[in-house]
């Protein structure tokens, strides 16, 4: 395991449109709309199919409930009747309510409500279960998805943008998928059961409640119309708050230092307010709806009202029924109502769900050797091909005529030749963009080069799988990468198969044991979130004694010693030469000091080698690299 694995996962602010969940929900409105709505909708069935068993069963359990449900208030209307029908009789002197019949109506009301929530309870049970393995495996899918991306793409974008996709929009997901698909099974079997139910009591009374229909889509498609843009900027800006919120706190120091608290606050105000007041809008003209709704819904009861007590009296229908019809009306109307809601998470729905079908579908890097390099051995007299593996790699290192470019139109390393034998300590050096760093990525593959070869022990870097290649190399960064666990676990992460012992020796080599054993808790004491309890040049040490329990072959130091002081430096110095003994090692370094003793210093500058030699013969020459080792003194002189 080495040092450039962990830096795939940096730590930035989350700033961007998209940050922050969404405003889509139940009486909320669309956050934003998908641009290709239908296509993803298509997609999301596509990816659901693998649960239609299970899916199936919750159209059928969610249907079976919203009937049983609906079939009660044509029972209890038969109550109602006989109540009505026992009163009228008493009155006239007759026997009165029928108590048993009443109780035995009751009964099996109660029953159909039994059976529909316990259909309604299996129905939730087995559509969480879906929505909760749908946003399980997408998150499993970016997560692997992340490592075979190509670097280039994580250039064009934020880290926080596709923080963002594995958390918030697969939560958006999984979340609206689980209410969508039983929230519409469930409104359009009200619909058809309720019509049914009420055609079988008054088909008069059954067109006057229909007539509502068009009224309420008009209103709510009016409604859903006007809050669309105010969701959207909603959206938008609590991004915006969510990722100055991230990188002023993170920053606080910072700010607090150059005194740009006012203007931090000034900013975060004017973001905040925007937000407030497409929040507001938004959420005021959405929540018109369940008002105006039931504005509509109670002109309808008096309609079917005055209807339903003209058929009675001109006994067409019973008094029971009019309790009943009215009930259907009130449940006819909630669909309405609920598929306006699904709408919104629909639409919610739809974006998250395209920006992660977008995002697994990017483009990805070959992570296998298309022709593998092999190595021909003879076994028994018979030559035996097999995999050449990066376990057994010496070290030697060839640059043969590199170029490459981040933009094609644009090459920074126009012609790079150099060879390194195995054992040997090269330092890269060159003012700021001479492309120190970029050749370093080219070696990795992190990039593949424009034009030319880069070859380990003779074979190209395109004929190792990307995985097994890097297992090769270790790394030390400038920027250094450490988690939250004990001293121990982040020192083991560049082995993890290393005994206690290892570790121990480890940070021996690497003059940070001493230190670890005077804290509290010695290398079980706990690092925070970005090990903010330790300073920065003992975060470095413990990155540096990572790399030497893992012993690559090749060891690519990036500014190591940068963030120590002199002293800390020179036993580092120590160290890394034990190190580096016996194998070949990288050093890209601005302070020259430390690359005094290198076998060949490459002296870099616009992309192309200028000069190479050691530091003896470099100065002796007295050319660019002379002058870039004379200037940093003098730098520091001024400085002292």
């Amino acid at each position: 395991m080495s040092e450039n694995k962990m830096n795939n996962a940096p730590r930035r602010h989350m700033g961007g449109p998209g940050m922050g969940r969404g405003p889509g929900g139940p009486g909320g409105g669309p956050v934003e709309k998908a641009k290709d709505f239908k296509g993803t909708i298509k997609k999301l069935i596509k990816y659901l199919s693998k649960y239609h068993f299970a899916l199936v069963m919750v159209i059928i359990f969610a249907a079976g409930s919203t009937i049983f449900n609906v079939m009660g208030p044509k029972v209890l209307g038969r109550a109602t009747t006989e109540v009505y029908n026992g009163v009228i009789s008493k009155f006239n002197g007759g026997s009165g309510v029928d108590l048993e019949k009443i109780g035995s109506i009751l009964l099996t009301l109660i029953c159909l409500y039994a059976v529909s929530w316990l259909f309604s309870l299996i129905q939730g049970i087995i559509m969480t279960a879906v929505a909760q393995k749908t946003a399980y495996n997408m998150r499993k899918e970016i997560s692997e998805k992340i490592n075979r991306l190509p670097m280039n793409f994580y250039d064009k974008r934020t880290f926080g943008n596709i923080l963002s996709i594995i958390t918030n929009d697969v939560d958006t997901l999984g979340t609206n998928l689980n209410q969508t698909v039983t929230q519409i099974v469930t409104s359009v079997s009200t619909i058809i059961g309720v019509l049914i139910m009420m055609l079988s009591i008054s088909p008069l009374m059954t067109l006057i409640a229909i007539l509502i229909l068009p009224v309420s889509a008009f209103v709510v498609k009016n409604i859903v119309g006007h809050s669309q843009k105010y969701f959207k900027a909603q959206q938008n800006y609590l991004g915006e708050v969510n990722g100055q919120v991230e990188e002023y706190f993170g920053g606080h120091n910072i700010v607090k230092l150059f005194n740009r608290e006012e203007e931090v606050t000034k900013e975060f105000k004017q973001n905040n307010d925007i937000l407030y007041d497409s929040a507001w809008k938004s959420q005021f003209i959405s929540g018109l709806m369940q008002p105006v709704m039931a504005f509509i819904g109670n002109v309808g009861y008096c309609a079917v009202a005055v209807a339903g007590a003209y058929l009675s009296i001109r006994k067409v229908i019973e008094v029971g029924d009019i309790q009943s019809f009215i009930q259907y009306v009130r449940q006819f109307t909630q669909p309405i109502n609920q598929m306006s809601q699904v709408s919104n998470m629909l639409q919610s729905m739809a974006a998250a769900a395209e920006r992660v079908f977008n995002f697994l579908e990017e483009d990805e890097e070959d992570q296998i050797a298309e022709n593998h390099a092999t190595v021909t051995e003879v076994i028994d007299g018979k030559e035996v091909t097999r995999k050449f593996t990066a376990s057994e790699i010496k070290g030697d290192v060839d640059f043969d005529h590199v170029k490459f470019g981040y933009n094609k139109d644009k090459i920074i390393i126009k012609d790079f030749s150099a060879h390194v034998k195995a054992g040997q300590k090269i330092a890269i050096v060159g003012p700021t963009g001479a492309g120190k760093t970029t050749l370093i990525k080219l070696l990795m593959r992190f990039y593949d080069v424009t034009e030319g070869s880069i070859k380990i022990d003779g074979y190209n870097v395109k004929d190792f799988d990307r995985s097994e290649l890097r297992e090769a190399f270790g790394m030390v960064l400038q920027d250094t990468w450490l988690f939250k666990g004990s001293i121990m676990e982040n020192i083991r992460y560049g082995r993890l198969d290393a005994t206690d012992e290892e570790v121990y020796e480890a940070a021996k080599a690497a003059h940070i044991d001493r230190y670890i054993r005077t804290l509290p808790g010695g290398y079980n004491m706990e690092l925070n979130e970005d090990a903010t309890n330790i300073s920065q040049g003992q975060k470095q040490l413990f990155t540096i004694a990572r790399a030497i329990l893992a012993n690559n072959k090749i060891l690519i130091l990036d500014e190591a010693t940068s963030s120590v002081d002199t002293r800390t430096e020179i036993l580092i110095q120590k160290a890394m030469d034990n190190l580096m003994e016996g194998r070949t090692s990288f050093i890209i370094a601005h302070r020259l000091s430390t690359i005094k003793n290198a076998d060949i210093i490459l002296v870099l500058n616009d992309g192309d080698i200028v000069e190479q030699g050691t530091h003896e013969e470099l100065l002796e020459k007295g050319g660019f690299y002379y002058s870039l080792y004379n200037s940093q003194f003098e730098s520091d002189d001024e400085t002292a």
